[in-house]
């Protein structure tokens, strides 16, 4: 029978990518971490874990024994989480701006949902200005979303730079005007770009507007404009313009804004957990 104490740890090593910080999210030592695996792969008699200089990655077995050490750990804990006098309940409805869902959200959330197997998760995605308005409106418990410098609302997650990002940043310098692809209004990004845009005097057109991250970047992927996004978002495919080509932009920050009247203890556990998570993935970026 397969020890849940080293399926922690391996499930933790492809979570975090290294095994200091693999050891650093469970509060254990590198070298019980490293101890855990060796006695993993000695159980099942094969090899799980690819070491290099930069990245540890799991082999074909590793990804083979992954769902089943998941879906393992996950019954452990929802039973353990069913039985505890502790255990959170109820329904608590998350907010998540767009481009958030696609790079960071599943790892956000793989471990909270597994602590708190009682708790609905009602998820909501949308453009953070949506978002914020559904809050207002009272739709919306906590809202993870982008604000701009000088905004005081919720707590900082983090903070990075918006950058320009083309298929072919070579042609865009020839461009006489601005190709610009962009999240309807009241796109936070699409404000800062037109912003800069017209403060230098910069002819643009809008020449694909679209709700869906997925669809601006198959647009800016087929090279038909510029995309603004947060620098570590950009998606696969794009190369960032070279410094002057166009103004450079502000920096955006990702907040957590929770609503008065919900359920403060719900908010308070994913809020930990948010902030523990993002914060980690961002030291590796």
């Amino acid at each position: 029978m397969l020890d849940l104490v080293q399926l922690r740890s391996f499930v933790a090593l492809e979570q975090m990518g290294s095994f200091t910080l693999a050891a650093e999210k469970l509060t254990l030592g590198q070298s019980t971490v490293s101890q855990h695996i060796q006695r993993l792969e000695a159980a099942v008699g094969r090899k799980l874990v690819a070491r290099d200089t930069h990245r540890v990655s799991l082999t074909t077995d590793g990804q083979a024994l992954l769902a089943h050490a998941r879906s393992m750990l996950a019954i452990h804990d929802e039973v353990k989480a069913l039985f505890a006098e502790s255990s959170l309940r109820g329904r608590l409805r998350l907010g998540v701006s767009e481009d958030f869902v696609t790079s960071r959200l599943p790892g956000v959330l793989e471990d909270f949902v597994r602590a708190h197997p009682s708790v609905e998760l009602e998820l909501t995605v949308a453009l953070s200005g949506v978002l914020y308005q559904m809050q207002d409106g009272g739709e919306i418990d906590l809202v993870l979303a982008k604000r701009r410098l000088g905004d005081p609302r919720g707590e900082l997650v983090y903070r990075e730079p918006l950058v320009w990002l083309a298929r072919d940043p070579e042609r865009i310098k020839r461009d006489r005007v601005l190709p610009l692809i962009a999240f309807p209004p009241p796109s936070i990004t699409r404000s800062v770009a037109l912003e800069v845009l017209d403060r230098h005097r910069l002819p643009w057109r809008i020449v694909c507007t679209c709700g869906s991250l997925s669809g601006l970047t198959a647009a800016a992927q087929a090279g038909m404009g510029v995309l603004v996004q947060p620098r570590s978002m950009a998606p696969q495919g794009l190369r960032e313009l070279p410094t002057g080509t166009l103004p450079p932009l502000e920096d955006v920050e990702f907040v957590l804004v929770p609503s008065k009247g919900a359920d403060q203890k719900l908010i308070a556990a994913l809020s930990t957990e948010i902030l523990s998570k993002v914060r980690t993935l961002q030291g590796q970026a």
